[in-house]
């Protein structure tokens, strides 16, 4: 498999200190693939896109992972939300990810920039949004909404995927009224369902390079224990600040890709 690279060495070493960060960055507000693939894209121009992804999908589950059980010790989990919205994420996101051949990814930029505008003002605007943790909803409507929050979020992670962890934060937050730290915890676990779906499918279809996605997940995992240690630590105002950072940084990556495609 790694045929692509003849000396690896160099470019594996700095895609490892690039998982450390995405690592950090997606254990508390989800967007370490605003870091990862594009670094992969960068340091490993050789390798198709599809095995890029996956390669990066499996580096991934490994801090999200390690993120998940850091949260499940430590934070209450409203697993009667949580529960539903993974199961339904699961099957969505091997859908999405049948769903690449069908459809170019790329035609979804424009809708989710405005997505992401949205979810930004309407955080700007509610300074209180996801300080305390009071949900909201309960029994039905609480099932139906967890299960249209995986199906959709679950679909959009197999098809296309950046933004993913934020989505499911702001979902969280703004739909069941949990606080940033509560939602962090729900979201990687259902993020963890999402990328073990993609995961699934990119090992089916021969699309992973194991000895690089392995050495990256070391890095990844001590980048996610770290960042939700912080996390748990600082509370949901911390969680709030680098939710509206990274936001902020997908909203320029995607209109960068928009203006120079």
């Amino acid at each position: 498999m790694l045929e692509y690279l003849p000396d690896l060495t160099p470019q594996l070493a700095a895609l490892c200190a690039f998982a450390l960060l995405a690592g950090f960055i997606d254990s508390v507000v989800g967007g370490g693939g605003l870091i990862l693939v594009p670094a992969l894209f960068v340091l490993m121009p050789g390798v198709p896109p599809a095995t890029l992804l996956g390669t990066n999908k499996l580096c991934s589950i490994w801090g999200t992972s390690a993120a998940a059980w850091q949260y499940l010790r430590r934070v209450p989990v409203e697993l009667r939300a949580t529960l539903p919205a993974c199961a339904a994420a699961f099957g969505c996101s091997l859908l999405g990810a049948r769903a690449v051949s069908l459809a170019p990814p790329e035609q979804l930029r424009p809708l989710v920039l405005v997505l992401l505008l949205a979810v930004l003002a309407y955080t700007l605007w509610k300074k209180d949004l996801g300080a305390l943790h009071a949900p909201r909803l309960s029994g039905g409507p609480e099932m139906l909404a967890a299960v249209a929050v995986g199906a959709g979020i679950g679909f959009y992670d197999g098809f296309f995927g950046p933004g993913t962890g934020s989505f499911l934060l702001f979902a969280f937050v703004g739909l069941f009224g949990y606080s940033f730290l509560a939602a962090s915890a729900s979201a990687k676990l259902v993020n963890v369902v999402t990328n073990a779906a993609a995961v699934i499918w990119f090992a089916r279809s021969g699309h992973i390079l194991y000895d690089v996605a392995l050495a990256m997940a070391v890095f990844n995992v001590a980048g996610a224990l770290l960042g939700a240690r912080l996390a748990i630590r600082h509370g949901s105002g911390f969680v709030r600040a680098l939710y509206i950072a990274v936001v902020a940084a997908l909203i320029l990556k995607f209109g960068w890709d928009l203006l120079s495609s």
